[in-house]
Order: C-alpha cells, then sequence, then structure tokens
C-alpha cells in the first residue's frame, strides 16, 4: 500500500469510526428568505385569489447536459430534504418581509405565511448520486400551490451548483484513472465560503479522495490533505535559522542531527545524481528539516520553490550559447533535448528532499512523497520518479521508488488528459480553480416548471422546441438491455402500466414523430422514491460515502461511448407512445391558430 493509500484509508477508517456531523449539519443559509422576490409576491396574488387550496405538481430537470458531454451526476437532494424539513418564516422573517414587500398587504397573509410549513408537500426523486438525462425530472414536487411555488428558487439553488460540480469531479475521476488520487485544492478560488464548502461535498460525492478544507472535512467527514506553501520554504535563508535539529528515533527513542544526517546524505546522493551540492539552496534544506522534524511520518515537500526560475536562466543562458554556433533550428532543439535530462529540479528540491527523507529513514520514519506546483508537470514527474528509482536502488530502499508525486498548477480535464499522453508519473492531482468555479460551464440550467395544476395538465410552449415542457405527473424507468447497459430513460404517464422485463416497449423521442424504436428491456429500473411524505423524510438516508459510492456503480451502468471526452454519443431519453400523444393532443389545444390575410 502506497503512503498516500494508507494516510487515506486510516482517514477512513477515522470517519466511519465517528458519529456523522453531517446527519446534524444544517446551512443556516438556506431558509425561506433564500429566494427571489416574486416567489413571494405570486404566493400573495394566489393567496389573494383564493388558490390556497389548489394542488400543483412541478418537474425541476435540466435542459442539457454540461461540459459537452452526455450525462449529469444528480446531487443535493438531502439538502432539499433538510430545507424542507426546516421550512418555517420566523418573527423577524415576518417583520422583514412586512417591510420588503409593497405596500396594502393585508396582515392575514403574513398570519398565513407564519403558519406555513411544507408538510402537505410530496417530494419524488430520482436517487442522489446517480446519472442523470436532459427532460427527465431530477425531483418531482406535489402539493398545494403556494407552499410548492415558494420553494423553486431554493431547490433549484440547492440542485443546480451540487449536480454540476458533481458532475466536473466524476469526469475528473474518470479522465484520471481510478488509480490515480484527486484531492480538491479550491477553497481560496471558490465562490464564497458557501460555495467553498459545497465544492469541498460534492467533489467528494464525484470522485475526489480528500480535500485541504478544514471545515469540509468536519462537517461532512471527508479526509483533509495539504502539505505547505512556497511561504513555508522562502521563510528559511540558511540553515543557521534552525532552531531544532534534533529527532528521536521511531522505535528506540534515540536522538541524532537530522540537518547532519540530511547533509551526509546529500553528498552521497549527489554523486549518485551527478549534480554539486554548492547549487542547492541551504534554505530549503532548512525549511525541510524544519517541516520534517514537526511532521516526521507525514513528510511531503513542496520541491518547486527555487528550480523554475533557475531552470528557465540556465536554459536561456545555454541556448543562447548554443544559437551562436548552431546552424539551424533542429540542431538548438536536439540540444534542449540533452539539456534538459540534467534539470535544475535535482540540483535544489529533489536533492534536498531526497536528503532529509533518508535522514528521516535513519530514524525510523517514511516520507510521502513531493508536490510539484509548476513547470512541465509530465517531464517533471518522470524526473522525479526516475530520481527515486535510482536513490532506491543505491541504498537498498525499495520502498522509496514509491514515493508519492502530487502535481498541481492549474490543472484541468484537458491538462490530464495531455499528461496521460506524454506518460506522467503523478500519482496525485491537486485541483482547484477549474474544479470548484466549473470554469468550462458556470451552470448546469436546471429549472422549475409547472405540470399539472388540479389534476388538469399544464404545458410551456415555445418557438424553440427545447424549451416546451412535457405536461401531466409522469413515472420515468431506465431500461437496460440485454448487455447489462442502461439504454434508454423511458417518461410514462402515472396512471400507465410500468414496462416489463422481456415485453416489448415503444419508445418514442417526445416532440420528432420519426424517431421512434421498440425496446425489449432485460431489466426495468423505477427511477422514482418518495423522499418526503406527511411532514418527514419518507427514506433511509445514504450516508455521504454511500452516495460517493452509488455515483461510481450508476456510471458503470453506461457504456463507454457514452462517457468518452471526445464525441460523447448522446443517451436516449423516450416518452411512451401515450404521452407522446397526450403531449402532442395537448400542444395542440393551447398552440394558437394563426391566420392569413
Amino acid at each position: 500500500m502506497s503512503s498516500l493509500n494508507r494516510e487515506l484509508s486510516t482517514d477512513s477508517a477515522f470517519a466511519a469510526g465517528r458519529n456523522s456531523w453531517n446527519r446534524h449539519y444544517h446551512n443556516s443559509v438556506v431558509q425561506p428568505l433564500l429566494t427571489d422576490l416574486y416567489q413571494i409576491t405570486m404566493a400573495y396574488a394566489y393567496w389573494k385569489s383564493g388558490k390556497i387550496d389548489d394542488h400543483a405538481v412541478f418537474d425541476l430537470f435540466f435542459r442539457t447536459n454540461p461540459f459537452q458531454g452526455e450525462f449529469t451526476i444528480f446531487a443535493g437532494l438531502e439538502e432539499c430534504l433538510k430545507f424542507l424539513d426546516s421550512f418555517h418564516y420566523s418573527e423577524t422573517d415576518i417583520e422583514y418581509l412586512k417591510h420588503a414587500l409593497p405596500q396594502g398587504i393585508e396582515d392575514e397573509f403574513f398570519e398565513y405565511l407564519s403558519q406555513l410549513t411544507a408538510k402537505d408537500v410530496t417530494l419524488y426523486a430520482i436517487e442522489e448520486g446517480s446519472v442523470a438525462f436532459p427532460r427527465v425530472p431530477l425531483i418531482k414536487v406535489a402539493g398545494p400551490l403556494i407552499i410548492v411555488q415558494l420553494l423553486e428558487t431554493t431547490l433549484l439553488t440547492l440542485v443546480n451548483y451540487a449536480s454540476l460540480m458533481a458532475t466536473n469531479a466524476a469526469r475528473y475521476r474518470m479522465v484520471a484513472g481510478k488509480h490515480i488520487h484527486l484531492l480538491e485544492f479550491g477553497l481560496r478560488r471558490a465562490q464564497g465560503p458557501d460555495g467553498g464548502l459545497s465544492a469541498s461535498k460534492y467533489s467528494y460525492i464525484g470522485g475526489f479522495d480528500g480535500t485541504s478544507n478544514v471545515l469540509a472535512g468536519k462537517l461532512f467527514n471527508i479526509p483533509v490533505k495539504g502539505t505547505h506553501a512556497h511561504a513555508y520554504i522562502t521563510s528559511f535563508t540558511g540553515i543557521d535559522e534552525l532552531k531544532t535539529r534534533v529527532l528521536q528515533h521511531k522505535e528506540d527513542g534515540t536522538t541524532r542531527d537530522l540537518l547532519e544526517l540530511a547533509m551526509e546524505h546529500r553528498a552521497a546522493i549527489a554523486s549518485v545524481l551527478d549534480v554539486s551540492t554548492d547549487e542547492s539552496s541551504e534554505g530549503e534544506l532548512a525549511a525541510m528539516v524544519s517541516f520534517a522534524i514537526a511532521f516526521p511520518d507525514g513528510f511531503m515537500a513542496l520541491v518547486d520553490t527555487y528550480d523554475v526560475k533557475s531552470r528557465t536562466c540556465w536554459l536561456e543562458r545555454s541556448l543562447a550559447e548554443f544559437s551562436r554556433v548552431a546552424a539551424h533550428h533542429i540542431e538548438l532543439l536536439s540540444y534542449y533535448d540533452l539539456t534538459r535530462h540534467h534539470h535544475s529540479l535535482s540540483r535544489s528540491g529533489l536533492l534536498n528532499f531526497c536528503a532529509v527523507a533518508l535522514g528521516l529513514n535513519d530514524q525510523g520514519y517514511r516520507a510521502i512523497g513531493i508536490r510539484i506546483d509548476s513547470g512541465d508537470l509530465a517531464y517533471l514527474s518522470c524526473l522525479a520518479r526516475e530520481t527515486f528509482e535510482r536513490i532506491a536502488e543505491r541504498f537498498k530502499l525499495p520502498w522509496f521508488s514509491k514515493l508519492t508525486i502530487v502535481a498541481s498548477n492549474d490543472i484541468n480535464e484537458d491538462t490530464i488528459l495531455s499528461l496521460n499522453e506524454q506518460g506522467h508519473k503523478i500519482d496525485c492531482f491537486g485541483i482547484g480553480t477549474h474544479l470548484v468555479t466549473c470554469q468550462r460551464q458556470p451552470a448546469l440550467g436546471c429549472v422549475y416548471k409547472m405540470v399539472e395544476i388540479n389534476n388538469q395538465p399544464r404545458i410551456k410552449l415555445s418557438q424553440d422546441v427545447g424549451k416546451v415542457t412535457m405536461p401531466g405527473s409522469k413515472n420515468v424507468f431506465r431500461l437496460y438491455g440485454a448487455d447489462g447497459h442502461a439504454l434508454i430513460d423511458l417518461l410514462q404517464r402515472v396512471d400507465e402500466n410500468p414496462p416489463e422485463v422481456g415485453q416489448k416497449v415503444l419508445c418514442r423521442h417526445p416532440f420528432q414523430e420519426s424517431k421512434r424504436a421498440y425496446v425489449i428491456p432485460t431489466q426495468v429500473e423505477p427511477l422514482y422514491r418518495v423522499y418526503w411524505a406527511e411532514g418527514r423524510v419518507a427514506q433511509v438516508l445514504p450516508s455521504l460515502e454511500e452516495v460517493r459510492e452509488r455515483v461510481q456503480a450508476s456510471l458503470r451502468t453506461l457504456r463507454q461511448d457514452h462517457k468518452r471526452t471526445l464525441n460523447p454519443t448522446p443517451y436516449k431519453v423516450a416518452v411512451s407512445d401515450n404521452l407522446y400523444n397526450f403531449i402532442h393532443e395537448l400542444w395542440l389545444q393551447n398552440a394558437p391558430i394563426g391566420e392569413l390575410s
């Protein structure tokens, strides 16, 4: 087991063995006033119009998969249920609304609001962590019109970012591969503290192994990981600044001077790597010794503090000198290939790290590895791995060749794909900005549309067919093919009999008459469950770990061509023949008839 695997498994065991704070944590910002003003003005208009007893059904869904992909991970359901459970306008909420809303609103309406809860709401949803597709409602909300209308904005904000974030993380997991560790480092770049916490939580659900966010670790039982900043290295200018130099042996308690050990090893390593100790930074060595004494069992060091600049200057000098005698550009490039193998990373950062790591080994400890935060990550990771392997062989320490290499530095999905093509030796990616801000697509675009009121279907028409809603209360089933993979999602009216295994089912495109196909499913999976009814949560909710496992299990049900990065095959979403005819009859009834003159 690698050092990082060992650490993560220990953290997971620790998390599993204690009470989950997440079950008791509720974001105090998520409350009835976290909504758009027009929801409350509409509520008053409904109330004024005598529609208190009207019953409505709303669908929450999205129209397009994010990141130019063909799947989405549904997330945020548990937070939606917590919101329903706590839905109540406080006295201060009512006082604020009396001042914020237009003048003339009757006091009886505010009394009505003060008594309003979600006890009469029923919420259906697909399982959190499931793959989902456009037009299939993630959540179906039924209940009194006013309350289900008031839920709209808050449910959308709880689902939109959570699902986008989980999908983004799942895509990173797929391109990185199952054996690479992924750490979320995005708090400093996230959209505020709430965005940072949500990013940590939903990146973990999507497949990341840990976070740098300490509060997220406490609230959600996510393993927390980190190294140190460049500032720690540059805070030391020389070895004379070391106040503590001795370290006790892990087993027998004998003390030795770690700096002396490291300097002895550095001289030996320099000859193995064919570099000079004169070019290594004494301040960097002092910083690493200091950090190793503080964390002898968890020594992971940032090794590029002084290397990138020196590499650039060194190459510029070398190339400038060579260019004066080179006759052709191709010769210049060949020289670059020769010189780059003497990269300055081995002259300071790697040299000092390996020296300290060997010193720790003398005292019974094993270093964890290094982090590279700049430069040519593929090349540098290969250089580092080669260095570790040479030292492992020279000093007869097989574990040294397996030291963890962590890479950070503005990594995105395309970066990882490129690194894969270059044969990198990275064990772990620390990803921040592109992950938590979802830079490739800033929003999922979930919408919340009324599809039924008082048992009468409602349809929203648009010149853009993509914005036409599918009316009525519906059920959804996932049909599987003979190869065991999900084949199609089928929407039906609630009064239809569900499809059966082995029975032919006509599946139709909801808006294109010629697109239709018969499917004989080998498995039929009903996607909806009742998650909220009669004022309480109606299901035993899974833990964060179980939702995380659900994501990977659900992704495995898709064919690889649906998940590939380049030109993925669209997954099919269909309606039953009954629902197709129902949609188009209602469309014709509601579409205005033009007049030619």
